[in-house]
């Protein structure tokens, strides 16, 4: 895998965060540097994080399912794009997504939640043999870049573009998903 599949999909999991810094970036509760560093921090911090815990399930289960790996990753990375995309479609709910969350357990959990996703595809980076600390790292930092930009042009894009963000970063996931599989079966072929 490049560097600029790894870039791909950083971009196509930051999405989430994005979103979520969007909608605090309209509720006006990130409105000075302290809270605005708590999330930018923990949105990325947890990203890399899970995407280094995905890797090292797949790596502990990688001599078992080394005959399919190939549609596990395309599994896999479907499956988030494809609920990235539906996720884009449904209506935010305003007291939910918008609730304080600049500190304690509700940043953590929100942190938790907008990450899953990175588990998923550090699963996907094991089986395709990624050397995981650049791309956790790379996961994290693009990570905590569409955080900060989420929560300081909150406001105006999430009225305009919130839920489209999702949209595009579940078709990148499907995109390299798809890409994994052809280019397995290709070889096979």
């Amino acid at each position: 895998m490049s560097y600029w599949e790894i870039i791909l999909i950083a971009v196509g999991l930051a999405m989430d965060c994005f979103a979520v810094s969007l909608c605090l970036g309209t509720s006006g509760r990130a409105n000075s540097r302290r809270p605005i560093f708590r999330i930018v921090f923990h949105f990325g911090l947890f990203q890399g994080l899970m995407t280094f815990l995905g890797w090292l399930a797949g790596t502990t289960i990688l001599s078992l399912i080394s005959n399919f790996d190939h549609w596990l990753v395309f599994g896999l990375l479907a499956f988030v794009g494809v609920r990235m995309i539906i996720e884009s479609f449904e209506k935010e709910k305003e007291e939910e997504s918008c609730v304080d969350s600049t500190r304690g357990i509700t940043l953590v959990v929100l942190a938790i939640a907008t990450s899953l996703d990175a588990l998923a595809v550090g699963i996907s980076m094991a089986l395709l043999d990624v050397r995981i600390l650049n791309a956790a790292l790379t996961i994290g930092i693009v990570s905590s870049i569409f955080s900060l930009v989420g929560l300081l042009s909150g406001d105006f894009l999430g009225k305009k573009f919130g839920k489209r963000m999702e949209l595009v970063g579940g078709v990148i996931l499907i995109f390299i998903g798809v890409r994994v599989l052809v280019t397995h079966l290709a070889q096979l072929g």
